[in-house]
């Protein structure tokens, strides 16, 4: 059975915060709240874990997890970043936005596109995620919640802990988030495509290829 945490959306308790990061170093899967959808998360380097979300979502092997980070630095440590791309970053950090960049070594091989050797890495502006991941210290493996069979991401977290509780170990409740998702990115090439609209504005993106 699942922890179902009530978390002001604003301005997060940090001791409910701390038992999502005990559940997460204990090899533990939760939901919490992103500016864009709910998502579910892990630990970076946590293989059973992560075979955990990609089960409650029934994914496979081809599908592409995003590390969560919580900021410009942590970005640069798993993804190579150059001038350009680093200005992009700057300007659309932290934001809904999912940056796909050429992986470092840093990133499990697991982790990584199998053929383009790159990564999805994002910083959420919101700041239940941004109170875990400082917590934490280190970035979150995560996926959109978006269950197999339903057309949108669940938003409401009791319908999420209803549907999960025997799935999951810590559902954060930080309010309704949206069910858009972000705006993804490619910087992995010599000019940035944007490979989906959503959330984020592609105006803060300047004149990119879509």
């Amino acid at each position: 059975m699942s922890q179902l945490l009530e978390l002001h959306p604003k301005t997060p308790q940090v001791r409910l915060i701390r038992r999502a990061v005990e559940a997460i170093r204990a090899g533990g899967v939760v939901v919490y709240p992103t500016d864009s959808c709910y998502a579910l998360g892990c630990a970076l380097g946590d293989k059973a874990a992560m075979e955990r979300i990609a089960r409650i979502r029934q994914i496979d092997k081809a599908h592409n997890f995003t590390l969560v980070c919580r900021d410009l630095s942590e970005i640069a440590r798993y993804g190579r970043v150059d001038n350009w791309q680093y200005r992009m970053l700057k300007a659309c950090t932290p934001g809904p936005y999912t940056f796909v960049l050429r992986a470092t070594r840093e990133v499990p091989r697991r982790l990584q596109n199998p053929k383009r050797q790159t990564i999805g890495i994002r910083v959420p502006d919101h700041p239940v995620p941004q109170l875990l991941l400082e917590s934490l210290g280190e970035p979150i493996l995560s996926s959109t919640l978006h269950l197999p069979g339903d057309e949108y991401p669940l938003t409401d977290a009791q319908e999420i802990h209803a549907r999960l509780q025997h799935v999951v170990d810590v559902v954060l409740d930080g309010g309704n988030c949206g069910l858009e998702p972000t705006t993804v990115v490619d910087l992995a090439g010599d000019a940035p495509v944007v490979l989906r609209v959503g959330r984020g504005d592609l105006a803060a993106l300047g004149g990119v290829a879509s």
